[in-house]
């Protein structure tokens, strides 16, 4: 959707908030309080905080800022759930936001929807410029909506249990796409984010990047594939892997995927189930992904080469996430959805790159150093929030994302 659109309808901004906010509640429905307290590990986040850091958001930038004589609702609570945002002063350590047993899961929805009232009273009154934040903030919070369903996976696999989030249906009997090579772009081509639609800072600003003779692959790496290159050795095979990604291998004792058990069965958003040979794999780490591009003979592409190759598709298609539910990547999807890319690339600023103005600059900028670049979307995106020009990015050792490969080959 073009800036312009959403910023000068106002009421298709108040519905565009409105229907988002609304699937954040969706997505938690199915959770108690002990559910959506815990916190799996450091770098995932308990459902409960989620809800509650989102809503602090809404409220610190657009309702405290910018709508006079608004009250917070608990002045308390802004140093429990802002985030890493230095402006906004101290905050509760990330690594024990699990200990944050008050307020209650049934406080912070009472919270939300009175910020979400305010928010639709206010909305009518504010400047383009906060509608910007607004905007901003809609984004912010798809960003956490994916972020609730993959740490919640976190939390429900640390049971031995084994308790299912939401319900699956069984995966269609697929044959896995042939892979087939794309002849990538050469010469100089423009990356970044157009001037009409919504982009994070990081996405701008648009330049020119040179690109070298290439190909690309039509479709992202199998589980099938993955089964090979771990019955060929490739966990156990030192010179397939960087010298960080191996001394990672050894000390975790890392051998498959993230959420793999055995295999031929993984743990899922709806319990365990049998892994899908021809559906695209998930929960690699960049290490895991580098280290299965050399066994495969190929390399992982830049993120210019995947958004040049895949820069003029539409980004709603594809596998991802239409409503509150269980996911998994799925057979038969394109280079937006099922799973985030890694690539080779980076995440570092772009020429000229400016953060935004105010606290809100330091989303993006100051990450800047130990993360790498994917592209595209996941089954846990929210349909509409990618672009060809977003760009994630995480430290090479993640992997309890839904985060994938897609391979590319010098030519």
């Amino acid at each position: 959707m073009a800036r312009g659109d959403s910023l000068t309808d106002g009421n298709l901004l108040r519905d565009r908030l409105a229907a988002m906010r609304q699937l954040t509640l969706d997505l938690a429905a199915p959770l108690n309080d002990a559910d959506a307290t815990i916190q799996p590990h450091p770098d995932a986040s308990p459902a409960k905080w989620h809800l509650a850091h989102t809503t602090w958001f809404f409220e610190t930038f657009i309702l405290r800022d910018h709508v006079p004589g608004y009250r917070l609702h608990d002045e308390r609570w802004a140093y429990l759930f802002n985030s890493y945002y230095e402006g906004e002063g101290e905050r509760h350590a990330r690594p024990r936001r699990g200990m944050l047993s008050r307020p209650s899961l049934h406080e912070v929805r009472g919270w939300r929807r009175e910020v979400d009232e305010a928010l639709q009273r206010a909305l009518p009154d504010l400047s383009a410029n906060v509608l910007k934040l607004v905007e901003l903030g809609i984004h912010h919070e798809q960003q956490h909506q994916e972020l609730f369903l993959t740490d919640i996976l976190a939390t429900f696999a640390e049971n031995p249990l084994e308790p299912a989030y939401g319900a699956l249906d069984s995966a269609p009997i697929a044959k896995a796409e042939a892979l087939a090579w794309i002849e990538g772009r050469e010469g100089v081509v423009e990356i970044g984010s157009v001037e009409d639609r919504f982009a994070f800072d990081c996405e701008r600003p648009r330049h020119q990047a040179l690109l070298h003779p290439h190909r690309i692959a039509s479709r992202c790496v199998t589980n099938g594939e993955w089964q090979s290159f771990i019955a060929d050795g490739g966990y156990r095979t030192s010179t397939l892997w960087l010298s960080d990604g191996w001394d990672w291998r050894m000390r975790e004792g890392v051998t498959s995927p993230l959420y793999w058990r055995g295999g031929d069965e993984q743990f899922t958003l709806a319990g365990r189930r049998a892994i899908d040979p021809s559906a695209p794999v998930a929960h690699v780490s960049y290490y895991e992904a580098d280290a299965f591009a050399r066994w495969a003979g190929a390399r992982l592409p830049t993120e210019f080469e995947w958004e040049a190759a895949f820069g003029a598709l539409d980004s709603r298609e594809g596998h991802q996430l239409d409503r509150a539910g269980a996911v998994l990547p799925a057979a038969g999807g394109g280079p937006f959805g099922d799973a985030w890319q890694w690539t080779q690339s980076a995440f570092l600023p772009y020429p000229g790159f400016k953060p935004e103005e105010g606290t809100v600059g330091e989303y993006n900028g100051k990450f800047m150093s130990g993360q790498m670049v994917l592209k595209g979307a996941s089954c846990a995106t929210p349909r509409g929030h990618s672009r060809p020009s977003y760009r994630n990015f995480f430290p090479p050792a993640a992997r309890w994302q839904f985060t994938g490969v897609r391979l590319a080959q010098d030519c």
